[in-house]
């Protein structure tokens, strides 16, 4: 059996380490500016929070016989939204950025939009939820083909994100019975 030929100059490492502490995780290995992947993350930020916030409006404007089930996946689906805006602004923190919560800016910033409906109209509430989740998916695929290896701890989290962003649109699929 071939014994590995992995090897690593630790005393080099630890050198860049120290002369570099200020710069916090990003190392000479990053692959991407980390401004731009700041500036994706902040647009991601404002989408997430425009998508929390929908969820949570058409979870408590909901009404009808489907009430109860729509509302309580609209608010299962607005804590997680919450989740993800939270977990990217860390992540933004973590790169020497600083989170863009801007009221003033959110909806221009944001991939997706904040639309409002007559309480009983549950099904137009999913369905306009069903888009918001697919625009984002789709968003969301480019922004990790865009990261590739260049930085690997973000391109985890938008995975991460990704994949219950698709289990948002199936469950509202199912909830539409298509």
């Amino acid at each position: 059996m071939a014994e590995s030929s992995f090897s690593i100059d630790v005393a080099a490492i630890r050198e860049r380490a120290r002369e570099k502490m200020t710069d916090g995780p990003v190392t000479a290995g990053y692959g991407r500016s980390a401004e731009e992947v700041i500036g994706v993350l902040n647009d991601v930020l404002a989408t997430e929070i425009v998508c929390w916030m929908r969820y949570a409006q058409h979870a408590i404007s909901a009404t009808g016989i489907d009430r109860a089930q729509v509302s309580a996946e609209f608010s299962e689906h607005a804590d997680e939204e919450r989740g993800h805006a939270m977990r990217a602004a860390e992540r933004i923190s973590q790169l020497g950025g600083r989170p863009d919560f801007d009221p003033k800016t959110l909806a221009g910033r944001s991939h997706t939009t904040y639309r409002t409906f007559d309480e009983n109209d549950l099904k137009s509430m999913l369905e306009e939820n069903l888009v918001a989740e697919r625009i984002v998916i789709e968003s969301y695929q480019e922004i990790i083909r865009w990261l590739g290896d260049g930085d690997v701890t973000t391109r985890r989290l938008m995975e991460h994100i990704l994949a219950e962003e698709e289990e948002h649109a199936d469950d509202i699929m199912d909830l539409l019975g298509i």
